[in-house]
């Protein structure tokens, strides 16, 4: 068994001993007619943080997990409420979840799959937790949204990109806020038209995992529709540290865009070769050569440093919002840990909030009763004329009116495009947002073929 490290409140436990199988404990509701995995006691609640803390995504898992631990404090009382007090839904008033005050255990997803669902499988069974979250991978979020479901507990994904997450490997008791695979190409092609044309040739590397995958044909799909041509796609490990033999070859393909498909420390390694390997100075075609990374983080940004002026992506969210819940908890993010937070770090942050807020609307931490409040009846974003456009509808926590729809359990709002910044003033500024994609223009409908072949099911309590 993959070796891993899980805390809880100050205790260590390492290597097989911590995720050795044990039968999974099941606490009947006194008086309730159903049973559910890990019912908290009157005192407290558990929930498990499982994030990258080693592996090519390491950074972000470390914003995550603060994003984490400040979701706590603020749903314990302590400090100054952040997004708590911009929430569109009040039930929340700093006092835990349902009286309980939150207490937390967290993992080592490695960035690996069979590392994540160790930890998460140790978090359920030794310690309680009642919640799983967390992500930086989609491999890891499919394994452990997977487990989740077996188990019997609620799934509220970290950052996870693929489409296959709420696709074909969507699970009734996962939730997934992050943006995904299709929305970047959706958002990401009109404006890459708009500055460099109708007529490109584009080589792909790809990152050789589920997310990879989705988000190279997203993004070609979205790009051959405005006119542009493929050449290659070249998929490359995930555990690759130096790209140099890989961006060789594209130097004679005859392209003329390089899109980057990699993402934490894979897009840093490989847009530093290929800044190494002057494209950014050439011509081809008679077109200034471009590069593009189609989904961006602010530390990736701060790995790539000079390298990404000028190179356009999307993103989920961005700390320069201006709206009230953004600012919230940039403030709150940047009093705690001095600078701002990531994408990855908002996400985090706001699914811990909706996971306590479905709890404290149900009445309930029954897995199933948390599934149907955040699933929320027949509220629908306007503007949107669909049959699916139906879920739970909130706002006040960035991006504007989002909806967590029903059908897949996939966030749906407004969408980033953002751009390298060529005049930066501080290591923490160093994209800026050029469009706010609206999120009539990233819709899909659930039986969309990028999304197809998977089946939600039913919510299951583990019991």
């Amino acid at each position: 068994m993959s070796k891993f490290t899980v805390t809880r409140r100050g205790a260590l436990k390492t290597g097989a001993a911590a995720g050795a199988g044990l039968a999974l404990p099941t606490i009947f509701t006194a008086g309730a007619a159903r049973a559910f995995t890990n019912e908290p006691g009157a005192s407290s609640v558990t929930l498990g943080f499982n994030v990258p803390q080693t592996g090519p995504y390491a950074d972000e898992g470390a914003d995550e997990l603060r994003a984490y631990q400040l979701a706590v404090e603020h749903l314990n009382g302590e400090g100054d409420g952040g997004m708590l007090q911009t929430f569109s839904s009040k039930v929340l008033d700093g006092t835990g979840i349902l009286g309980r005050k939150v207490e937390y255990v967290t993992g080592d997803t490695q960035t690996k799959s069979d590392a994540a669902r160790a930890s998460a499988k140790s978090m359920i069974e030794k310690d309680g937790a009642i919640m799983i979250t967390g992500g930086s991978s989609s491999g890891v979020a499919v394994a452990v949204q997977g487990l989740c479901q077996e188990a019997g507990v609620i799934f509220m994904a970290g950052l996870t990109h693929s489409n296959d997450t709420t696709g074909k490997d969507k699970k009734a008791n996962g939730f997934r806020h992050f943006f995904d695979a299709y929305m970047s190409g959706a958002a990401l092609a009109p404006v890459l038209a708009k500055m460099y044309g109708n007529d490109r040739k584009a080589y792909h590397l790809t990152a050789d995992y589920t997310w990879g995958w989705t988000q190279q044909e997203s993004i070609q799909a979205a790009t051959e529709a405005l006119g542009w041509e493929t050449v290659n796609n070249v998929l490359t490990p995930l555990a690759a540290t130096d790209f140099s033999s890989y961006i060789a070859p594209v130097l004679n393909s005859g392209a003329d865009v390089l899109i980057l498909n990699h993402y934490g420390g894979n897009m840093v390694n490989s847009l530093t070769n290929a800044v190494q390997f002057g494209l950014r100075d050439k011509q081809v075609n008679g077109k200034n050569f471009e590069i593009v990374v189609p989904l961006y983080s602010r530390l990736m940004a701060k790995g790539a440093g000079e390298n990404v002026k000028g190179i356009f992506g999307s993103t989920n969210w961005h700390w320069s919002l201006q709206d009230e819940g953004s600012q919230a908890f940039v403030k709150s993010f940047g009093t705690k840990y001095g600078f701002p937070p990531s994408q990855a770090a908002h996400t985090c942050y706001v699914q811990t909030l909706l996971y306590a807020d479905a709890v404290t609307r149900a009445n309930s931490f029954e897995p199933c009763a948390v599934v149907e409040a955040l699933e929320g009846g027949d509220s629908s974003l306007p503007g949107i004329d669909s049959p699916s456009n139906k879920g739970y509808l909130f706002d006040g926590l960035g991006n504007g009116p989002t909806l967590y729809r029903a059908a897949d359990h996939q966030c749906f709002k407004d969408v980033l495009v953002v751009k390298g910044k060529d005049n930066p003033t501080s290591e923490f500024d160093l994209l800026e947002v050029v469009e706010v994609t609206p999120v009539d223009q990233v819709w899909y409908e659930p039986d969309h073929p990028m999304f197809a072949g998977g089946d939600l099911g039913q919510c299951n309590n583990g019991a």
